[in-house]
């Protein structure tokens, strides 16, 4: 699949380079992201390349794409309506990255084909769900589970979910913006591309990609194991992610359904003896709802 030309033409440069910027990091999309500041230097790419869309200054409008030939245009609006163009849809410039990405994916929806993405991205490799989890509270879980994410996307694209009725906003996740309740969203419709979607919703931490946590614990309460599972599945189906690495707490109905989608499970214990109490209540449970093959997924981490 030949990859996505994105223009970039802005009399601001500083600000056209650091869009640009924030357009590379998606690297899901396979854009190649040019900037110009002139219609001439817009004229010599024209010349070196087919551009796919052109996000352009009111003032270049026309003449920008006259030298390009974007299959999508786009008018980068400062606000002042009066220096518009009708002639091709606005997107407000000084807004957020995401929402101005969201925009321009619900346009041109149709030049992007996830499924040949997923293959030019990831390749044929095997997908994994390693869950993180453990009966016994305090232990590092989630300080855990966002090192081994960050470790594992050094190699490879990893999706980080975080499932506790807590996740603390504010601590390792900043507040704000859109959340997991939103991919759930998406993921419900049945139409539309969710891997589009979820380009428009991730956060980083280096090379690791997340989602924001859900606001509010009593929402993700009503969320039982098997749609989570569903979910998890649907996300490497349909994106770049080899490998999704889930927080999972123990508020989640019917827990042991998600645990037992896991490829594998990773279990901080300690090794005193209230939390060795803790885990052989877990045991005792797993094999009461005839969920063996959970235990043997599980491998024991020491907490910290």
């Amino acid at each position: 699949m030949r990859s996505k030309n994105l223009v970039i033409c802005d009399t601001e440069e500083e600000y056209a380079k650091a869009l640009a910027m924030f357009f590379m990091r998606k690297k899901e999309l396979m854009l190649q992201v040019h900037v110009c500041s002139s219609i001439s230097h817009a004229e010599v790419l024209g010349k070196e390349l087919q551009a796919d869309i052109l996000l352009t200054a009111s003032e270049y409008a026309g003449k920008a794409q006259e030298k390009v030939r974007a299959e999508k245009v786009f008018v980068l609006s400062t606000g002042r309506k009066s220096a518009e163009t009708s002639e091709y849809p606005a997107l407000y410039k000084y807004q957020s990255g995401e929402k101005m990405l969201s925009c321009i994916i619900r346009e041109c929806a149709e030049l992007f084909d996830m499924e040949d993405m997923v293959q030019g991205v990831s390749g044929n490799k095997k997908h994994k769900i390693i869950g993180v989890f453990s009966p016994v509270h305090r232990i590092g879980k989630t300080e855990y589970a966002l090192k081994l994410g960050e470790m594992l996307a050094e190699t490879e694209n990893v999706l980080y979910l975080n499932l506790e009725t807590f996740a603390g906003m504010g601590g390792h996740f900043d507040p704000g913006g859109q959340t997991l309740a939103d991919v759930l969203y998406y993921a419900r419709q049945e139409k539309g591309n969710l891997g589009l979607m979820l380009t428009t919703l991730v956060c980083h931490r280096g090379n690791l990609d997340y989602i924001q946590p859900m606001p509010v614990s009593e929402d993700l309460k009503e969320i039982h194991g098997p749609e989570w599972a569903l979910l998890a599945n649907k996300i490497l189906e349909q994106s770049i992610y080899e490998t999704l690495v889930l927080d999972i707490g123990d508020g989640i109905p019917e827990l042991h359904k998600l645990l037992k989608s896991c490829t594998e499970v990773h279990m901080p214990v300690r090794e005193d003896k209230y939390s060795k109490g803790k885990l052989l209540q877990f045991e005792h449970e797993m094999n009461l709802l005839g969920q063996e093959d959970v235990l043997k997924k599980i491998i024991r981490k020491g907490g910290t």
